[in-house]
C-alpha cells in the first residue's frame, strides 16, 4: 500500500498522500437536480431494450445496459480545450491534454460587483494571492461565498459571475497551463460571442496554447484549505473539444529543497 510520495517543484520538495484524495468534481446525476448552465437539457439515462432483452436488472434483465444523454459544456464538471472556440478539427481534448498530473494552487476570491450589476473576479484580487515568481502549473479558483447550493445550481439566464479577461491574460503570459473554477464559464453568459477570457487564456488565434485547458463547474468544499496541491485531471477519451471530468487534489506539504523534477514513493508495510 502506497502511504506517501514526494515530488519536486520550483526546487522544493513536497510530500503528498495518494490515499487521501480530494474530489472537486460534481457528479453527473440524471434529472433536474444536477448543476446546469447554458440552457442544456438535464442529463438523461435511458434503458436499452433489444427484442426480448431489457437492459435493467430491476426490470428482469440480466445486466444493466443504458444510454446516456449529456451536454459536456452544460452538465456538471467539464474540461475544455481551445477547440471550444476554434474550427480546427484536430483541436480535441484527447489530443490537447497529454498529461494528467500537475502542481496546482488553490485560492479563494470574492467577486466584485461592477457598475452594470455584473459580478466579476478581478485580476488584482486573484493576483494578490499569487507569487509571480513561483506560479503553479494549474490554478484552482474558488469563489466566495461558497454555499453548498453550488452543487445543484441552475445557472441558465442568471448572468453568473465570470472572470476579468485581464486575469486570463496574466495567467497565459506567465505559463499557467490549466485553470479550474466553480463557475459555468470564464466569460459572461451573453457577451455577443466576444469570449474575451477564453481567447486570452488560450492566446487564440495568434499564439494558441494548444495544451492549455479550462475546467468549469468544479466545487471545492470549505474544508479544503487554500494552498498547494497535486492535481490529477481525469477526463474521458471523447474526441470532442470538451469532456466530463473529475479533477482530484492531493494536499502538498513542503519537506525541503532538492533538484527540480524528481519524484519518489514510499510503500507502507503490508
Amino acid at each position: 500500500m502506497l502511504s506517501s510520495a514526494t515530488l519536486t517543484f520550483w526546487d522544493r520538495v513536497y510530500r503528498f498522500h495518494p490515499l487521501q484524495p480530494l474530489d472537486i468534481s460534481l457528479p453527473l446525476a440524471p434529472g433536474p437536480e444536477n448543476v446546469n448552465c447554458f440552457w442544456a437539457e438535464p442529463v438523461q439515462v435511458e434503458t436499452i431494450t433489444v427484442g426480448d432483452f431489457v437492459g435493467s436488472v430491476a426490470q428482469g434483465g440480466s445486466t444493466n445496459y443504458q444510454r446516456v444523454h449529456l451536454t459536456p459544456h452544460g452538465n456538471g464538471t467539464h474540461t475544455e480545450c481551445y477547440g471550444h472556440i476554434s474550427p480546427d478539427p484536430a483541436a480535441t481534448l484527447d489530443q490537447c491534454l497529454p498529461r494528467f498530473l500537475f502542481v496546482a494552487q488553490l485560492i479563494s476570491v470574492a467577486p466584485q460587483q461592477l457598475a452594470n450589476g455584473d459580478f466579476v473576479v478581478l485580476a488584482e484580487d486573484a493576483l494578490a494571492q499569487l507569487d509571480v515568481a513561483n506560479l503553479p502549473e494549474a490554478l484552482v479558483l474558488r469563489t466566495l461565498p461558497n454555499p453548498e447550493s453550488k452543487r445543484t445550481a441552475q445557472h441558465s439566464g442568471t448572468n453568473p459571475t465570470y472572470l476579468e479577461p485581464a486575469l486570463a491574460e496574466f495567467l497565459a503570459q506567465h505559463g499557467v497551463e490549466h485553470l479550474l473554477l466553480d463557475l459555468p464559464s470564464v466569460d459572461r453568459e451573453e457577451d455577443g460571442g466576444a469570449l474575451l477570457a477564453h481567447r486570452a487564456f488560450w492566446q487564440y488565434p495568434e499564439r494558441t496554447r494548444t495544451h492549455a485547458t479550462i475546467t468549469e463547474l468544479i466545487f471545492v468544499p470549505d474544508a479544503v484549505e487554500d494552498g498547494w496541491y497535486l492535481l490529477n485531471l481525469q477526463v474521458t477519451s471523447l474526441v470532442l473539444d470538451a469532456s466530463p471530468s473529475k479533477p482530484v487534489l492531493y494536499s502538498l506539504t513542503p519537506v525541503g529543497s532538492s533538484a527540480e523534477g524528481s519524484v519518489s514513493f514510499v510503500e507502507a508495510p503490508h
